[in-house]
């Protein structure tokens, strides 16, 4: 009885949606600006209580289907949207057969009778990459939207769970769902000028004024088997090199054979000394012992190196191994466990675990990655130890996406280390940290003045918080 009352309520209000909607446009126009920072144009998107369309409109989803138990809203939706697919459904009844890169849940949980049962259901919709992203009000908020209701400056709503983000991440999890990030939207939901935006953009991301934002939201993956590592999986190892000469055989001497097979591409970068020469060497010594090539960069920086490496390989998964070898090859295997057992999504070396040897980093060196590290943990909402370790690992597929949409960034990194980092951050991926043991140089000196790193660092920190903490 209780849900068909429900359905009856939405039902009745269906007529009166976008006119609520355009009162209330600067808080849907926020919702909707959250939404397409996460999921990119052309994706495959499900909305589960998709009203009257709109949102799902404004994705842009390359295939979009929106379900709602109200047939009025369904019925003004497909009016106003014919190019996209409604269905009356009920979320708790999800019955589809396609598999979507993204389904939104955007102030509906608090709607549904039993939440539980109704996440086990996106399984059903769901292939390894999908994304679940779900918004909803701050509990804290009850009050004031209950007030809002009776001066008519809100749509009356039908009785709702006010849940908080530590039982959405219990049901979540209770769901076998993983929860990859969450935060906090909107300090102010309505529009006074200047005002509104400046709290919103600015003032909402310090202290602890997010917990008193008026929207929460979570992005979370269906959870993989971690206990199974996919051994079908190939693997690129990627080595710029630039006056390493000494390096080049015993790079090829200590990786580990990973996976389906494992090949490994230098990048050679203009040498001054003759580390080509050697690289053609250790490529014909061991052309039949591995699969092994080289390449010779077209411009200058690692990046350009590494982002050539990852255009050529083969492999489904990709690594970063600098030349100097101050990361052992040998811990490419636990790279490589950590990414086809699902752990991570991309996998990012950290230096500051484990005791380093004497002279492998200098204290200014040392002490500017740490805070950065922290700065960087700050504004992504993820914790990093080290944002500057050069063995970076992430699956091809997964890489393609960010170069796809590359555009938002720009060319900013010349290393090419955050082109990874926050490319990563932007499309939800898993990010974890993995420790490394971190060795003195044995050969030659490092290709990255102290100075030089440190500004690189304070641009890119500069460039996140425009980019990803204050939008």
């Amino acid at each position: 009885m209780h849900k068909n009352q429900k359905i009856d309520f939405f039902n009745s209000i269906a007529k009166d949606r976008d006119h609520w909607k355009k009162k209330n446009r600067y808080y849907y126009k926020k919702i909707t600006q959250l939404l397409k920072f996460i999921i990119p144009e052309g994706s495959s998107v499900l909305e589960i209580g998709c009203g009257t369309g709109d949102l799902l409109n404004d994705l842009k989803p390359g295939m979009g289907v929106g379900i709602d138990f109200s047939i009025n809203m369904i019925n003004i939706a497909k009016e106003k949207y014919p190019g996209l697919t409604f269905i009356e459904m009920d979320a708790e009844n999800l019955n589809l057969d396609y598999k979507f890169d993204y389904i939104v849940m955007s102030d509906i949980i608090g709607h549904l009778e039993d939440i539980q049962p109704a996440l086990e259901k996106l399984h059903h919709v769901c292939h390894p990459k999908t994304r679940v992203v779900i918004t909803y009000y701050n509990f804290l908020w009850e009050l004031l939207l209950k007030i809002g209701e009776k001066l008519k400056i809100k749509m009356k709503e039908f009785h709702q769970n006010w849940l908080s983000k530590y039982d959405i991440l219990n049901i979540l999890n209770l769901a076998n769902f993983e929860t990859i990030r969450m935060g906090a939207w909107l300090l102010l939901p309505v529009y006074i000028p200047i005002i509104s935006e400046f709290l919103n953009k600015y003032v909402s991301k310090f202290f602890l004024l997010h917990n008193l934002c008026f929207v929460n939201y979570m992005i979370a993956r269906p959870k993989p088997n971690e206990l199974l590592i996919n051994k079908n999986l190939s693997c690129s190892v990627i080595i710029p090199a630039r006056n390493e000469a000494e390096s080049v055989e015993l790079a090829v001497q200590e990786i580990p054979e990973m996976g389906k097979f494992t090949e490994i591409i230098f990048v050679e970068g203009h040498s001054k000394d003759n580390t080509l020469e050697e690289i053609k060497r250790v490529c014909e010594k061991y052309k039949n012992l591995k699969k092994i090539k080289y390449f010779i960069q077209d411009g200058i920086g690692k990046k350009d190196a590494v982002f050539k490496g990852f255009d050529m390989a083969a492999g489904d998964i990709l690594m970063i191994l600098d030349a100097d070898l101050t990361v052992p090859p040998k811990d490419l295997q636990k790279f490589y466990n950590a990414i086809a057992s699902g752990k991570g999504e991309f996998i990012n070396g950290s230096r500051f675990v484990y005791p380093m040897e004497k002279d492998a980093m200098r204290f200014l060196r040392s002490i500017g990655n740490k805070f950065f590290s922290i700065l960087f943990s700050w504004i992504l909402g993820n914790y990093f130890k080290d944002t500057l370790c050069g063995t970076k690992v992430i699956a091809k597929s997964d890489y393609e996406k960010i170069i796809k949409a590359k555009d938002y960034f720009g060319d900013f990194d010349k290393y090419g280390d955050f082109d990874l980092i926050l490319g990563s951050y932007k499309q939800s991926l898993k990010i974890i940290d993995l420790p490394v043991h971190y060795k003195s140089r044995t050969y030659g000196a490092t290709n990255i003045p102290i100075r030089q790193g440190g500004m690189i660092l304070l641009k890119a920190a500069f460039f996140a918080m425009k980019k990803i903490k204050f939008i």
